[in-house]
């Protein structure tokens, strides 16, 4: 057997619903390997019986390692903290929802082993999804990687096979607001692509609802891009031309006719018109300014309450109990 540890990384949040289902396959799988192995889950504050099934599975199971934080600090933060935490040379995040195939794990190390870095998995079928996640997703990447400096591959999300040397490079990344699939694409390295057809979910529902999406979107386009702030200055630049030319036409009418009645209704027209664009951009230049002050006050992306197994040199986000 070689002496390579692969870690499966799962952030968990509500999950207790497909937690022996997918206990079960993966540690099939991982068996088939050859490879040492670890399965560490990340339990981000859920509020059902998820955390105490996986230390159940845990004391059964000496691959399983239980990471528990201090409270739900959303995915992006728990697969950062088991990023960190996580042993082995090669890392395999996925989430426990059975909608991405741990059998692609053969497929990944197949190409792991021809000298790739990062391995990513594509959806090529998103039929499981609804029509509007569907869409919404494909205007996602494509108005994305129009304006960002990073380009995101279409379909791929945190499913992917990545070497230890990829983690630590993503570890000097010191951001606290973070957008993993945008971070994963920053550090580069050698990729290979697999693709596959996405599941549905093997039981319970997302908690990824329309809100949180949308936010999650946001987060994206804001932390690998300004385009949205130079948007205003050539939007400025355009309308003050707009308004010079407007101003000089009116200077030579009232000199060669003299001065029209006013028009209350197109005034009143013109100046809620502006002052909906100058609240949009405030907006926009606010939505920035608020990263910059959540990120100055360099808070720790994640607490960890305890890890049944720890390292023997923790984190600066641990907290010891």
């Amino acid at each position: 057997m070689s002496k390579t540890i692969i870690s499966i990384v799962c952030p968990c949040y509500n999950e207790q619903e497909v937690l022996h289902t997918f206990t079960d396959k993966i540690t099939s799988i991982l068996s088939e390997t050859g490879y040492s192995y670890e399965l560490l889950f990340i339990n981000d504050g859920s509020k059902d019986n998820t955390l105490a099934l996986i230390q159940q599975l845990a004391s059964k199971d000496g691959h399983i390692r239980v990471l528990n934080l201090s409270r739900n600090f959303g995915k992006e933060a728990a697969l950062t903290a088991g990023l960190d935490h996580a042993k082995g040379d090669v890392i395999i995040p996925i989430d426990a929802d059975m909608q991405d195939p741990p059998e692609l794990i053969h497929d990944f190390l197949r190409e792991w082993q021809k000298g790739y870095d990062v391995v990513v998995a594509k959806r090529i079928d998103r039929s499981s999804d609804t029509l509007a996640k569907k869409i919404t997703a494909s205007l996602f990447y494509k108005f994305h990687n129009s304006i960002a400096d990073v380009e995101i591959p279409d379909n791929v999300g945190d499913f992917r096979l990545i070497t230890r040397r990829v983690v630590q490079a993503i570890q000097l990344l010191p951001e606290n607001q973070r957008f993993m699939k945008g971070i994963f694409s920053w550090v580069g390295f050698k990729t290979s692509v697999v693709e596959y057809a996405r599941q549905p979910r093997a039981a319970g529902e997302s908690s990824f609802n329309g809100w949180r999406l949308w936010n999650f979107a946001l987060e994206g386009i804001t932390s690998f891009s300004t385009a949205p702030l130079r948007v205003w200055l050539y939007l400025g630049v355009f309308i003050s031309t707009i308004a010079f030319v407007s101003g000089i036409a009116i200077i030579l009418k009232t000199l060669m006719f003299g001065v029209d009645l006013p028009g209350y209704a197109s005034l009143l027209t013109v100046v809620l018109f502006f002052g909906g664009v100058q609240l949009i951009g405030l907006g926009v230049l606010g939505e920035y300014i608020g990263r910059l002050y959540m990120e100055s006050k360099r808070r720790p992306i994640y607490i960890v309450e305890n890890d049944t197994t720890s390292p023997p040199s923790q984190s600066a986000n641990d907290i010891d109990h």
